[in-house]
Protein backbone atom coordinates (compact mmCIF):
# COMPACT_ATOMS: atom_id res chain seq x y z
CA UNK A 1 0.00 0.00 0.00
CA UNK A 2 1.50 3.04 -0.72
CA UNK A 3 2.13 5.92 1.67
CA UNK A 4 -0.82 8.48 1.63
CA UNK A 5 -0.55 11.60 -0.80
CA UNK A 6 -0.32 14.91 1.88
CA UNK A 7 -2.11 18.16 1.10
CA UNK A 8 -3.03 21.05 3.54
CA UNK A 9 -6.10 23.55 2.87
CA UNK A 10 -7.84 26.50 4.73
CA UNK A 11 -11.63 27.00 5.25
CA UNK A 12 -11.25 30.89 4.82
CA UNK A 13 -13.88 33.09 6.46
CA UNK A 14 -14.27 36.86 6.70
CA UNK A 15 -17.03 38.51 8.19
CA UNK A 16 -20.11 39.18 5.41
CA UNK A 17 -21.46 42.35 4.94
CA UNK A 18 -24.43 41.71 6.82
CA UNK A 19 -22.42 40.04 9.62
CA UNK A 20 -22.87 36.90 8.28
CA UNK A 21 -19.56 35.11 8.24
CA UNK A 22 -18.52 34.50 4.08
CA UNK A 23 -16.22 31.33 3.38
CA UNK A 24 -13.79 31.62 0.26
CA UNK A 25 -14.19 29.00 -2.42
CA UNK A 26 -11.76 28.58 -5.50
CA UNK A 27 -13.06 27.42 -9.31
CA UNK A 28 -10.12 25.43 -10.75
CA UNK A 29 -10.57 25.02 -14.15
CA UNK A 30 -8.37 21.86 -14.98
CA UNK A 31 -10.83 20.00 -12.95
CA UNK A 32 -14.29 22.57 -13.67
CA UNK A 33 -15.20 22.21 -9.59
CA UNK A 34 -15.56 24.47 -7.08
CA UNK A 35 -13.56 23.40 -3.75
CA UNK A 36 -12.03 24.76 -0.80
CA UNK A 37 -8.34 26.69 -0.90
CA UNK A 38 -5.41 23.71 -0.87
CA UNK A 39 -2.65 21.97 -2.14
CA UNK A 40 0.27 19.19 -1.80
CA UNK A 41 2.51 19.46 1.48
CA UNK A 42 6.08 19.84 0.20
CA UNK A 43 8.77 17.27 1.77
CA UNK A 44 9.26 17.70 5.37
CA UNK A 45 7.09 21.08 5.14
CA UNK A 46 4.60 20.87 8.21
CA UNK A 47 0.85 20.74 7.10
CA UNK A 48 0.16 23.95 8.59
CA UNK A 49 2.64 25.59 7.43
CA UNK A 50 1.41 24.36 3.59
CA UNK A 51 -1.91 25.43 4.31
CA UNK A 52 -1.09 28.67 4.85
CA UNK A 53 0.73 28.52 1.95
CA UNK A 54 -2.00 27.16 -0.39
CA UNK A 55 -4.16 29.37 1.14
CA UNK A 56 -2.41 32.46 0.40
CA UNK A 57 -1.63 31.21 -3.34
CA UNK A 58 -5.33 30.11 -4.24
CA UNK A 59 -7.19 33.25 -2.81
CA UNK A 60 -4.62 36.05 -2.52
CA UNK A 61 -5.29 36.37 0.85
CA UNK A 62 -3.43 35.44 3.96
CA UNK A 63 -4.97 33.19 6.60
CA UNK A 64 -4.65 33.56 9.94
CA UNK A 65 -4.92 29.87 11.90
CA UNK A 66 -7.36 29.39 14.46
CA UNK A 67 -8.51 26.00 14.45
CA UNK A 68 -7.72 22.02 13.47
CA UNK A 69 -10.25 20.82 11.76
CA UNK A 70 -10.98 16.69 10.59
CA UNK A 71 -8.45 15.46 8.11
CA UNK A 72 -10.10 14.36 4.85
CA UNK A 73 -9.40 10.91 3.04
CA UNK A 74 -9.75 9.78 0.16
CA UNK A 75 -8.06 7.79 -3.04
CA UNK A 76 -7.39 9.77 -6.32
CA UNK A 77 -8.31 8.32 -9.87
CA UNK A 78 -5.39 6.33 -10.03
CA UNK A 79 -5.86 4.57 -6.44
CA UNK A 80 -3.53 6.22 -5.12
CA UNK A 81 -4.57 7.31 -1.48
CA UNK A 82 -4.65 11.16 -0.39
CA UNK A 83 -5.35 12.87 3.21
CA UNK A 84 -5.71 15.97 3.51
CA UNK A 85 -5.68 18.46 6.51
CA UNK A 86 -7.66 21.93 7.18
CA UNK A 87 -7.63 24.92 9.68
CA UNK A 88 -10.44 27.28 9.74
CA UNK A 89 -8.50 30.23 9.12
CA UNK A 90 -9.58 34.01 9.47
CA UNK A 91 -8.90 36.01 6.57
CA UNK A 92 -6.29 38.45 6.75
CA UNK A 93 -6.74 41.10 3.81
CA UNK A 94 -7.87 40.72 0.57
CA UNK A 95 -5.28 40.36 -2.97
CA UNK A 96 -5.02 39.12 -6.32
CA UNK A 97 -4.63 35.19 -6.83
CA UNK A 98 -1.55 34.08 -6.92
CA UNK A 99 -1.57 30.12 -8.68
CA UNK A 100 -3.11 31.20 -11.49
CA UNK A 101 -2.47 28.07 -13.44
CA UNK A 102 -4.37 26.66 -10.56
CA UNK A 103 -7.21 28.49 -9.84
CA UNK A 104 -9.14 31.00 -12.15
CA UNK A 105 -12.21 32.68 -9.63
CA UNK A 106 -13.43 32.59 -6.02
CA UNK A 107 -16.62 32.98 -4.59
CA UNK A 108 -16.88 34.58 -0.90
CA UNK A 109 -20.50 32.73 0.36
CA UNK A 110 -22.18 32.19 3.17
CA UNK A 111 -22.32 29.02 4.55
CA UNK A 112 -24.92 27.41 3.31
CA UNK A 113 -24.52 28.59 0.17
CA UNK A 114 -21.01 27.50 -0.01
CA UNK A 115 -22.42 24.04 1.16
CA UNK A 116 -24.65 24.35 -1.67
CA UNK A 117 -21.87 25.47 -4.74
CA UNK A 118 -18.88 23.03 -3.20
CA UNK A 119 -18.77 20.07 -5.80
CA UNK A 120 -17.18 17.39 -2.70
CA UNK A 121 -19.08 15.78 -0.29
CA UNK A 122 -16.17 15.55 2.05
CA UNK A 123 -15.99 19.20 1.83
CA UNK A 124 -19.69 20.03 2.66
CA UNK A 125 -19.07 18.23 5.84
CA UNK A 126 -16.49 20.25 6.78
CA UNK A 127 -18.48 23.52 6.92
CA UNK A 128 -20.87 21.57 8.89
CA UNK A 129 -18.33 20.95 11.25
CA UNK A 130 -17.07 25.12 11.11
CA UNK A 131 -21.45 25.64 10.90
CA UNK A 132 -22.14 24.11 14.63
CA UNK A 133 -18.60 25.94 15.97
CA UNK A 134 -19.47 28.97 18.52
CA UNK A 135 -16.88 32.18 17.47
CA UNK A 136 -13.56 32.18 18.38
CA UNK A 137 -12.96 34.63 20.50
CA UNK A 138 -9.17 33.58 21.62
CA UNK A 139 -6.54 31.40 20.03
CA UNK A 140 -3.18 30.16 21.96
CA UNK A 141 0.02 29.23 20.23
CA UNK A 142 1.62 26.76 22.86
CA UNK A 143 5.49 26.04 21.64
CA UNK A 144 7.61 23.52 23.61
CA UNK A 145 11.44 25.63 23.69
CA UNK A 146 13.87 24.39 21.26
CA UNK A 147 17.04 21.93 21.01
CA UNK A 148 19.18 23.43 23.71
CA UNK A 149 21.72 19.91 23.83
CA UNK A 150 22.02 18.04 27.41
CA UNK A 151 21.91 19.52 30.75
CA UNK A 152 24.88 16.87 31.64
CA UNK A 153 27.24 18.30 29.18
CA UNK A 154 26.18 22.07 30.98
CA UNK A 155 28.10 23.58 33.70
CA UNK A 156 26.26 26.35 34.65
CA UNK A 157 22.88 26.97 36.13
CA UNK A 158 19.92 24.65 34.33
CA UNK A 159 18.09 28.35 33.45
CA UNK A 160 20.53 30.10 32.10
CA UNK A 161 21.15 26.62 28.89
CA UNK A 162 21.39 28.63 25.76
CA UNK A 163 19.82 26.57 22.43
CA UNK A 164 22.40 25.09 20.85
CA UNK A 165 22.99 25.23 16.48
CA UNK A 166 20.08 23.22 16.00
CA UNK A 167 17.87 25.09 18.19
CA UNK A 168 18.66 28.46 16.60
CA UNK A 169 17.39 26.69 13.49
CA UNK A 170 14.55 25.50 15.12
CA UNK A 171 13.95 28.73 16.82
CA UNK A 172 13.96 30.38 12.85
CA UNK A 173 11.21 27.77 11.79
CA UNK A 174 9.22 29.17 15.11
CA UNK A 175 9.56 32.51 13.56
CA UNK A 176 8.66 31.66 10.31
CA UNK A 177 5.23 29.51 10.73
CA UNK A 178 3.90 31.45 13.99
CA UNK A 179 4.32 35.13 11.85
CA UNK A 180 1.39 34.14 10.01
CA UNK A 181 -0.32 33.30 13.30
CA UNK A 182 -0.39 37.55 13.60
CA UNK A 183 0.04 37.30 17.38
CA UNK A 184 -0.45 39.77 19.79
CA UNK A 185 1.58 38.68 22.68
CA UNK A 186 4.84 36.57 23.19
CA UNK A 187 5.60 34.89 26.41
CA UNK A 188 8.27 32.78 27.56
CA UNK A 189 8.66 30.46 30.77
CA UNK A 190 11.99 31.65 32.64
CA UNK A 191 14.78 29.78 31.30
CA UNK A 192 16.80 31.44 28.81
CA UNK A 193 16.11 28.34 26.29
CA UNK A 194 12.46 29.54 26.34
CA UNK A 195 13.40 33.54 25.64
CA UNK A 196 15.76 32.82 22.76
CA UNK A 197 13.18 29.86 20.85
CA UNK A 198 10.75 33.12 20.58
CA UNK A 199 13.76 35.79 20.05
CA UNK A 200 13.38 35.45 16.53
CA UNK A 201 9.75 35.70 16.65
CA UNK A 202 10.11 39.15 18.63
CA UNK A 203 12.01 40.23 15.69
CA UNK A 204 9.74 39.73 13.09
CA UNK A 205 6.94 40.77 14.80
CA UNK A 206 8.31 43.83 16.71
CA UNK A 207 7.16 42.50 19.95
CA UNK A 208 8.00 42.22 23.44
CA UNK A 209 8.86 39.14 25.27
CA UNK A 210 7.37 38.73 28.11
CA UNK A 211 9.22 36.37 30.67
CA UNK A 212 6.51 34.27 33.26
CA UNK A 213 7.50 32.04 35.78
CA UNK A 214 3.90 30.74 35.26
CA UNK A 215 4.93 28.64 32.11
CA UNK A 216 8.35 26.98 33.87
CA UNK A 217 8.44 23.27 34.57
CA UNK A 218 8.82 21.90 38.32
CA UNK A 219 12.36 20.83 39.10
CA UNK A 220 10.59 18.02 40.76
CA UNK A 221 7.56 15.70 40.10
CA UNK A 222 5.97 16.28 43.36
CA UNK A 223 6.10 20.34 42.17
CA UNK A 224 3.51 19.17 39.31
CA UNK A 225 0.11 20.17 40.47
CA UNK A 226 1.08 23.36 42.20
CA UNK A 227 2.47 24.19 38.43
CA UNK A 228 0.04 23.03 36.51
CA UNK A 229 -2.82 25.04 38.81
CA UNK A 230 -0.42 28.22 38.29
CA UNK A 231 -0.15 28.02 34.54
CA UNK A 232 -3.93 27.21 33.89
CA UNK A 233 -4.51 30.94 35.95
CA UNK A 234 -2.23 32.51 34.21
CA UNK A 235 -3.74 31.00 30.39
CA UNK A 236 -6.72 31.87 31.80
CA UNK A 237 -6.05 35.64 31.75
CA UNK A 238 -3.51 35.79 28.94
CA UNK A 239 -5.33 34.32 26.26
CA UNK A 240 -7.82 37.32 26.14
CA UNK A 241 -5.28 39.26 24.75
CA UNK A 242 -6.29 37.67 21.58
CA UNK A 243 -3.89 35.32 19.83
CA UNK A 244 -0.94 34.91 21.96
CA UNK A 245 2.10 32.62 21.50
CA UNK A 246 3.66 30.77 25.29
CA UNK A 247 6.76 29.00 25.22
CA UNK A 248 6.97 26.19 27.75
CA UNK A 249 8.68 23.22 28.31
CA UNK A 250 8.52 19.24 27.87
CA UNK A 251 7.35 18.48 30.96
CA UNK A 252 4.63 20.74 31.51
CA UNK A 253 2.89 21.23 28.56
CA UNK A 254 1.73 17.31 28.53
CA UNK A 255 0.18 17.85 31.50
CA UNK A 256 -1.28 21.03 31.05
CA UNK A 257 -2.71 20.02 27.85
CA UNK A 258 -4.35 16.68 29.18
CA UNK A 259 -5.80 18.65 32.09
CA UNK A 260 -7.14 21.41 30.02
CA UNK A 261 -9.05 18.89 27.56
CA UNK A 262 -9.70 16.36 30.49
CA UNK A 263 -7.93 13.64 28.72
CA UNK A 264 -6.32 10.85 30.99
CA UNK A 265 -3.65 9.99 28.09
CA UNK A 266 -0.87 12.23 29.11
CA UNK A 267 1.16 10.66 26.09
CA UNK A 268 -0.64 12.25 24.03
CA UNK A 269 0.09 15.00 23.92
CA UNK A 270 4.10 14.82 24.22
CA UNK A 271 5.81 17.53 21.91
CA UNK A 272 8.79 17.80 19.90
CA UNK A 273 11.23 20.62 20.56
CA UNK A 274 10.56 23.49 18.70
CA UNK A 275 7.19 22.42 17.71
CA UNK A 276 3.46 22.75 19.45
CA UNK A 277 -0.40 23.36 19.44
CA UNK A 278 -3.04 25.84 18.69
CA UNK A 279 -5.31 25.95 21.70
CA UNK A 280 -8.75 27.89 20.27
CA UNK A 281 -10.99 29.20 22.80
CA UNK A 282 -14.73 30.33 22.34
CA UNK A 283 -15.32 32.68 25.25
CA UNK A 284 -14.55 30.37 28.36
CA UNK A 285 -15.05 27.44 26.35
CA UNK A 286 -11.94 25.21 24.73
CA UNK A 287 -13.34 24.68 21.93
CA UNK A 288 -10.30 22.20 20.83
CA UNK A 289 -6.18 20.97 20.51
CA UNK A 290 -4.86 21.16 17.42
CA UNK A 291 -0.54 20.20 16.59
CA UNK A 292 1.00 22.98 14.41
Amino acid sequence: MPDPMRAAGGVLYRPGASGVPEVCLVHRPRYDDWSLPKGTVNHDEPALAAAIREVTEETGTAGIPEFGLPEVAYRLPDGRPKTVRYWLMRADGTGPIQDTDEVDKLAWLPLPEAALRLTYPDERALLDRVAALPPVTSVVALVRHAHAGQRKHWDGPDSLRPISPKGVRQSARVAERLATFRPHRLIAATPLRCSQTLQPLAKTTRLPLVVDAAFAEPETAEGLPAKLAAARARLAQVRTAGRVVVCSQGKLIPALLAALSRDPDVDAYKTRKGEGWLLTWSGEKLLGLSRW
